[in-house]
Formats: structure tokens, sequence, C-alpha cells
């Protein structure tokens, strides 16, 4: 018997489970796949995640990005040098994911890959877990096992929007200029967006259909691979990969008896510009400390977690949608008079940062976006 058992490995599963097994919590993540394993994710990571944990990540930080390049159509560019920030993060995920689990492992947690979850319930007050490696038993339940949860499927927890998006890895050298910069490309996609993050010896290049949940994966695909033209690559000598992005929705219960939704199982990726890992990583800390309170009797410890993730991120999450609502509406002219101003262009990679969010900035942002013809 576990106090918790935490399904998925990812940032959010691996968050919860270190925090978890420092507070002295016995611990068991299942995976369904080997780990490490390939994940479909550009890898680009807000450095303010450091505050919410007391060991180093430089260990799988291929490098840091200080500049953005936008264009559009992958033409009329904007290059912005982020001034006054922590420098994001380039990482790849399989090294990144593996690295925070050996680190819970570190605290005593136990994990168990290649063990893939084909049942829960919750009898009394212990969950049984069904899985294709046997029985497992636990006090708590937390589910991190992505945009396409299993757990959440068979708990009856309410469907979310979920949007096409793909990758696409492609080997090659990279400048020591391409090495710091960011690249972000709107369109080229209807209603998304394309973006490209140098690493050490390649580019991660990935697309998403952040306004149409009827986007075609074809045209991403065609997309992608004219990206990375632009950028002297042959896309054919790349892995590519679609999956599904599960976007945030408002005030959507995340807990119900002894269990928590976290990272994109709890739709926790950025409606404008498609981030991810930063707000589940948020959630997976989130959750470790409610569980860890309800362990410790707190009977309302579960139902303040979802308050908390929809005050805390969730309304920044909304702000977000609004805008996105507004910038796409007239994308091309958004463009112009948005994005391609050298402020507006400072305050995008401050949020990627994690320097700014988009509470502080989206009021000012609507002012100016709402008087464009086709917008306003």
């Amino acid at each position: 018997m576990f106090d918790c058992i935490i399904v998925g490995a990812g940032p959010a599963g691996g968050s919860a489970a270190y925090h978890l097994a420092k507070k002295g919590h016995s611990i068991l993540v299942l995976e369904k796949l080997s780990f490490p394993r390939t994940k479909s994710c550009g890898g680009g990571v807000s450095p303010a995640i450091a505050q919410w944990f007391d060991f180093d990540f430089s260990p799988v930080v291929q490098n840091h990005v200080s500049q953005v390049k936008y264009t559009f159509k992958m033409s009329d560019p904007a290059e912005v040098e982020l001034k006054n920030v922590t420098p994001m993060w380039m990482v790849q995920r399989d090294q990144f994911d593996n690295f925070l689990i050996e680190q819970a492992i570190g605290q005593g947690v136990e994990f168990k890959a290649d063990t893939e979850v084909t049942g829960v319930s919750l009898q009394g007050d212990t969950w049984q877990v069904e899985t294709n490696n046997g029985v497992f038993k636990s006090k708590y339940l937390i589910a991190a096992d992505g945009a396409n949860s299993t757990v959440a499927k068979l708990l009856g927890f309410t469907d979310t929007q979920k949007i096409a998006a793909a990758s696409l890895q492609v080997p090659g050298e990279v400048s020591d200029r391409r090495k710091i910069t960011a690249f972000f490309d709107f369109g080229s996609l209807k209603n998304g967006f394309m973006w490209c993050f140098p690493k050490a010896d390649g580019y991660s290049i990935s697309a998403a259909y952040v306004r149409n949940p009827q986007g075609k994966p074809d045209e991403l695909k065609k997309q992608l691979t004219k990206y990375a033209e632009l950028f002297d690559l042959d896309a054919s000598q790349g892995e590519y990969r679609e999956h599904s992005l599960n976007l945030w929705q408002k005030d959507r219960p995340l807990h119900s008896d002894r269990i928590l939704l976290v990272g994109e199982a709890a739709g926790m990726v950025d409606p404008l510009i498609g981030e991810g890992i930063r707000p589940g990583m948020f959630t997976g800390v989130q959750a470790a400390a409610a569980v860890s309170n309800a362990l410790q009797g707190d009977a309302n410890a579960l139902a303040n977690y979802t308050e908390t993730i929809n005050q805390e991120w969730g309304a920044n999450l909304a702000k977000a949608d609004f805008l996105a609502n507004l910038f796409y509406k007239a994308p091309k002219i958004a463009y112009k008079l948005g994005v391609k101003r050298p402020t507006a262009g400072q305050l995008m990679g401050k949020i990627l940062c994690g320097e700014l969010s988009y509470s502080q900035v989206a009021d000012k942002a609507t002012q100016k976006l709402k008087f464009i013809p086709g917008i306003g």
C-alpha cells in the first residue's frame, strides 16, 4: 500500500513525485512507456521552474535562449533581444523527464516503466490500480498521464477540447547565433502557429492549431516541412510525430474523491503560445502539497487544489485565451501592429521566460488590439 500512486512520468508527474517523497510519503510512479522515452515537444522551459526545486537542472539544459525572432508566413521578420530576463532553457524531453524522475527516485520514489494502467477503482479509502504488470494500491491517486489521460477517462472526468499538434526533430549544425534564438511563425498555419527551438545538435520544430479543433494533421506536416527549409534543413532526415494538446478549460474540476489531475491531464497548456511544461510542473508541485495535507487529515485539501490552480494559473490562462481570440481574428494586422512592435516582442519573450504573466499585460495589450480593424 502506497500513500499515493502517480500515473505518468512527465514533468507534472515527476514534480509531484519528488515533492511528495521529500515530505516522507511512500510514492509509486507508473509509466506505460520505457524510460527514457522520446516525447513530441518543442522543449522550451521557463527558468522560473527553478524556484520550486532544490536541485540544479543545468545537466539537462542544452542551451539558453536570449533572443526571439518572429515571422509572418515565414517572412516580414522582427527580432527581439530579451533584456533583463533569465534566458529560456532548451532541453530534450527524454533527458529532462528522465532527470526529474531520477531526482524523485533519489528521494525514495518507486518507479515502474513499461507499466500501462488498464483499470482504476476506489474501494473504500483505497485506490486499486490495475496494470499489465499487476495490481497496486494506494490511499491517493494523481493522474499525470497526458492530454489523452486514461485515468481521467476511466473515472469520467469531463473531456476537454483537444487540438492537433506535431513536432519535427531534425539533426543539423546549429550556429552560435541560432543557439540563443527562439523562432516563432504566424500566418503559415491558419488559426495556429509554428515555432523552432535550437538544441545542441539540431532543431525541434513544432506546430499547433491553437484556434482550430478541426485542423488537419496533413497541413501540419506540410507547413513544418516548409518551415524546416527556412533553416536549410532536410525534413526527410528528421523524426516527425503528431500528438494532441489539451487546452485549458475554465472552471473544470481537477479533483474527485482521493484523486487529482495534473499537467496536460488537467489541460495545463497555454492557449496562445502552447507552453505546457511550466504550468504542468506547477500543478505537480501543488498536487504534492494537497495530497500531503490530505494525508495529514485536511478534508478540504483536494478541493483547495482545484481552487488554487483555477485562481493562480487558470486566471492567467484565461487571459491568454482572450488574447488568442483577439489575435486570430485578424492575425496579419495583429502581427504588424502588435507582435512586430519592439515592446510587444519583449513582453512575449518575458512571458516565455516566466518573467511576466498574461494577467500583468493583458489589459494593456487589449487596449492596443481592440482598435485594430477586424479585431475590435
